[in-house]
């Protein structure tokens, strides 16, 4: 059986990355036009590299240790910076941040699916109830409050993206709980620290690493949207006041902070730290809404309020004891 562990740290520490994402999904949005959503990922990550070099840069006077744990820091920086939030973006040129967050509140579920095959972790059945509620309340939003016409709901291109995303999302997740032998004592990678004395990794040179190989994929799909502008319909670059101030946010906020935060609350969060991060996630479309309400004056339906009820109820079933 699987085991949660939740205390007043983890639960603050998992409650700031929603805040931070729904945030990034209302800039997100507020961008099109402005900044091609790959672009956005690109420059993103870019300057989020720059933030984390004075933090990690010793990391780099190591590049041996790099190279030879190459393939899992490439597939943790491609999940994690490359995919996900690149997908993220290219769904908001089309959807909402409320639908896309709320569309993102899968992520339990895949978060147990991926946990039980493909590492072992058995989900304990108040996880099972509380992921089902998430679900009923993702569907009842696609419907748009139609549920008795579901089989007839065609995706639009965002939810697909969406859909794509989470499911990166929580591999990525899981690797960060459960890393290969190369990342994890004791063969885990080291660097010389200001003593002079060999030790571990510390987070912001793990994500500096991360995010170094996440802009090689980032950086190649950015490319590919500025040749092909034309022939995707993408909007030209438009630099002013405000685009700075985006991304300078999205650089800062969701990326360096929850991202320290997400990873210190899955650690955290004991034998199974990524499922109980991921009904924390779920908080994500309530910030979404009332952000986009005051700053986008889209004002959430019926339908999005009984989602966020199931929701609420979701994390609320998982996080009871048997």
């Amino acid at each position: 059986m699987s085991h949660l562990k939740l205390t007043a740290r983890t639960a603050l520490l998992l409650s700031v990355p929603p805040l931070l994402w729904a945030g990034n999904a209302v800039v997100g949005r507020m961008a099109v036009g402005s900044v091609p959503p790959l672009t956005l990922n690109f420059l993103r990550w870019t300057l989020a590299l720059l933030i984390l070099l004075p933090l990690g840069w010793r990391v780099l006077r190591e590049p041996r240790q790099i190279l030879i744990r190459w393939w899992p820091l490439l597939l943790l920086g491609l999940l994690g910076v490359g995919s996900y939030n690149a997908l993220q973006y290219l769904a908001l040129v089309t959807s909402t941040p409320i639908n896309v967050t709320l569309i993102a509140a899968s992520l339990p579920v895949m978060m147990l699916v991926v946990g039980k095959l493909f590492y072992g972790v058995t989900p304990a059945p108040q996880q099972i109830q509380g992921a089902a509620l998430s679900v009923l309340g993702v569907l009842l939003v696609i419907a748009r409050g139609q549920l008795q016409t579901l089989t007839q709901v065609q995706f639009v291109v965002g939810d697909v993206y969406v859909v794509i995303a989470t499911i990166a999302w929580a591999f990525y997740s899981w690797r960060l709980s459960r890393p290969p032998a190369s990342l994890r004592a004791p063969n885990a990678p080291q660097v010389q620290g200001i003593d002079g004395q060999m030790r571990g990794w510390n987070w912001a040179e793990l994500l500096l690493v991360q995010t170094l190989f996440g802009l090689l994929g980032a950086g190649a799909a950015a490319a590919g949207e500025t040749a092909l502008g034309d022939a995707l319909g993408t909007a030209p670059m438009v630099w002013n006041g405000w685009v700075f101030a985006a991304l300078i946010y999205v650089a800062v906020g969701p990326s360096v902070i929850a991202y320290r935060c997400w990873g210190l609350g899955i650690a955290e969060g004991g034998s199974n730290g990524p499922a109980l991060a991921a009904f924390f996630s779920n908080l994500t479309p309530l910030f979404a809404a009332v952000l986009s309400a005051a700053v986008l004056g889209e004002a959430p339906k019926w339908f999005h309020a009984a989602a966020f009820a199931l929701i609420v109820g979701g994390i609320w079933v998982s996080s009871r004891k048997r």
